[in-house]
């Protein structure tokens, strides 16, 4: 084939691949913004099915003709409750008993002991899903707003409910407009080129769109279940990713247009180099995350597919749409960097990292012993790290309707009024568990679900209402539903009547919800932690061919996992002022900071590898750092800055996610990647890649490392 054959012949391939994915992406788009339709955001659907508290709701079904979601509308005046205010707390019930997803009637207002607060119990359709907070919405609209020394405000778990879905319905929009701008704004410093930023930038946004379509309608069909947590990650996790996996390819097709005449052997070259790397990465981010199928709460198994199917799409995009655009660039697409071919060393253009690696080289054991120690340091600060369910106005990084609510409830109720536990019990040992429940510390009151569906007073006489065989006992709690308190009740009450002889009970509601989530979470951190390990140490021995590399790297990487929520026990607690961190928190920062984490070190190892069979270990070492750590570099700030966008959403469990994440990937791609990892090669030595064949070759590179780290 001639040149000039050849040339049109490449040239055409690029433009079908481009126009190909073009139509792919006209098709795509519009999927991105309708993932919110098959969102559901309903915490007690992604309980274990075998938990208690699962069981409970399971039997309450039969207590009801429907399944309600408490909204508690609450009324307060300091001074005092008026007859004016009575007046207008009957006529709002009266209104809000006519809304359509309210199961009326409506019980009775409820006035504080200390006539400083009135309640309104307004019991929802649970079938209403997410239009909830349309309904809350409109119980708001009619309470109207506070007036005259009278406040009012709309909480319980229906209230809780309607602002989360408010705030992850909103997601979409910021959330994306963020990523945009940050990921082009980083672009732009790194490239400096006014038309380079928009290949990585299109390719993002093109994988996106694939991975919106997958995921929207296995979401539809229920295959897998999509929340909006898993929206939010989704977004910085594809842009984050993609933009890493485009710097790479890029970065390495420049090195090779400095070797090649036409852009399409260049890009030929440039790509069989660097996509082993991307594979293996992809590879290991996507397999970790689906390792969250092996948890038992439905809410993390749905994250790991959601965010597999937003890696993979990336992959296939990346390594196909990204070279084709590129090839059709050609080296103007570097302007007015535009790189000649000059057959220039690679390592020519990295005077900073040439230096980097030659102190590297003359100081290698104290440098990675110096870091070692200091990132055991950090780790120092894991005893700030509280790990508890975030409570109600713990949730949340800005105060909501709902939170002052419950506020307002917890200084003139028993603050678990309105959301009540529930016990199911048998009929014959109802009135001893009742009796056994009321002595539990915590408990306020005991009354048995009678008849007329109503909690009833506590009489004796009162007729409690009986399904095959079993009584529902109606629980409130001192403390406020969502508290360590009211979590530390449930576990005792549970003790307690389970031990009430032929009782078979069974303790639900709202807190139970909370404890059964946090121990499930406690489980499936002990799980599915080693799992992830096994499974990225075996992806990094069949890359690099070797045992002894891949345990240094993990162990360099749990390393900085650990220093990183250290430090980030530290920000959250005397920076950002959180109480805490939620219990899924230590999982999700396992799985997004090793996963991520190692992609660093596959980058660099895999480069170390390549460098390391033409010129031996120690010089291959000094040769890949300096030729990946500007790229690597780059690469860890935009995932990080990336992930930085989620401090935007007004969700500490997000907001914390993505400070660890940012904080993480700096640590491995500054710290651990540029100095901790190549200082402990290049003191091991040939070594590092045992058993190897690499591990037995001795070369003139390694015999003449030194003399190459004096010469840089």
């Amino acid at each position: 084939m001639t040149g000039g054959r050849g040339r049109w012949t490449a040239t055409l391939i690029a433009v079908a691949v481009v126009l190909g994915w073009l139509i792919v992406g006209g098709i795509a788009g519009p999927y991105s913004g309708k993932l919110g339709e098959v969102a559901t955001n309903d915490n007690a659907a992604f309980l274990p099915t075998d938990a208690e508290a699962t069981r409970a709701q399971n039997l309450s079904a039969g207590f009801v003709e429907k399944e309600t979601s408490p909204a508690l509308v609450v009324y307060e005046r300091t001074s005092g409750i008026t007859p004016a205010d009575q007046q207008r707390v009957q006529a709002d019930a009266a209104r809000f008993a006519q809304l359509p997803g309210v199961l009326g009637p409506l019980p009775p207002p409820i006035v504080s002991q200390d006539r400083q607060a009135v309640q309104v119990v307004v019991p929802i359709d649970a079938a209403e899903g997410e239009q909830i907070r349309q309904v809350v919405h409109q119980l708001r609209d009619i309470a109207g707003p506070d007036r005259d020394g009278l406040t009012v405000n709309v909480a319980g778990p229906a209230g809780l409910l309607g602002d989360l879905i408010e705030v992850f319905t909103a997601i979409d929009g910021p959330l994306l407009l963020v990523t945009l701008v940050v990921v082009l704004i980083i672009l732009l410093i790194v490239y400096r080129s006014p038309v380079l930023w928009i290949f990585p930038l299109l390719a993002a946004g093109m994988s996106y769109s694939l991975a919106s379509v997958f995921v929207y309608y296995l979401a539809k069909h229920d295959v897998i279940k999509l929340n909006g947590q898993a929206q939010g990650i989704l977004t910085v996790l594809v842009f984050g990713a993609g933009t890493d996996y485009a710097l790479l390819l890029i970065a390495r097709y420049r090195e090779e247009l400095h070797r090649h005449h036409r852009p399409w052997d260049a890009m030929r070259t440039a790509w069989r180099g660097a996509a082993p790397a991307i594979i293996a990465s992809g590879a290991t981010v996507i397999v970790s995350l689906l390792c969250l199928l092996l948890s038992s709460l439905n809410s993390n198994r749905a994250l790991g597919p959601v965010a597999a199917l937003g890696i993979a799409a990336t992959l296939l995009v990346m390594l196909t749409f990204l070279p084709a655009l590129l090839v059709l660039g050609g080296r103007w697409a570097f302007w007015p960097r535009t790189p000649r071919e000059d057959r220039a060393d690679p390592r020519a253009e990295h005077g900073i990292w040439n230096r980097i690696a030659g102190f590297v080289a003359r100081r290698a054991r104290t440098v990675w012993l110096v870091t070692a120690v200091a990132l055991a340091a950090l780790t120092l600060g894991l005893s700030q790290l509280g790990a508890t369910t975030l409570g109600q106005s713990d949730l949340f990084t800005s105060r909501t309707d709902s939170v002052a609510g419950q506020e307002v409830i917890a200084r003139h109720y028993p603050a678990g009024t309105g959301s009540p536990a529930t016990i199911f019990t048998t009929q014959a040992t109802a009135q001893q568990v009742a009796q056994v429940a009321q002595g539990v510390p915590g408990v306020a009151s005991v009354r048995p679900l009678t008849e007329q569906g109503q909690a009833g007073p506590p009489d004796p006489n009162a007729q409690p209402k009986v399904v095959d065989g079993r009584v529902e006992l109606q629980v409130t709690l001192a403390d406020p539903p969502d508290s360590d308190g009211a979590e530390r009740a449930i576990r005792d009450l549970r003790e307690a009547v389970h031990q009430v002889p032929g009782s078979d009970s069974v303790v639900g509601g709202f807190t139970a919800i909370n404890v059964d989530t946090a121990a499930a979470s406690t489980r499936d951190r002990n799980v599915i932690i080693p799992v992830v390990l096994v499974v990225i140490a075996v992806i990094l021995a069949l890359l690099l061919r070797a045992l002894l590399a891949p345990v240094l790297l993990i162990a360099t990487v749990v390393l900085s996992f650990l220093a990183t929520l250290g430090l980030c026990a530290l920000i959250f607690r005397y920076l950002l002022d959180f109480p805490g961190v939620d219990q899924s928190f230590p999982l999700f920062a396992f799985v997004f900071l090793v996963a991520l984490g190692i992609d660093y070190n596959i980058f660099l190892m895999s480069r170390v590898r390549e460098e390391s069979v033409k010129r031996g270990t120690r010089a291959g070492v000094l040769g890949g750092l300096a030729v990946t750590g500007g790229v690597i570099t780059s690469a860890g700030i935009v995932l990080a800055a990336t992930f930085s966008a989620l401090a935007v959403l007004p969700l500490v469990v997000l907001v914390e996610l993505g400070v660890a994440v940012a904080v993480g990937v700096l640590l491995d791609t500054i710290v651990v990647r540029s100095l901790l990892v190549p200082a402990l090669a290049y003191d091991i030595g040939p070594k590092i890649w045992w058993p190897g064949r690499l591990s037995r070759t001795s070369r003139e590179g390694d015999r003449a490392g030194a003399e190459v780290a004096r010469a840089r």
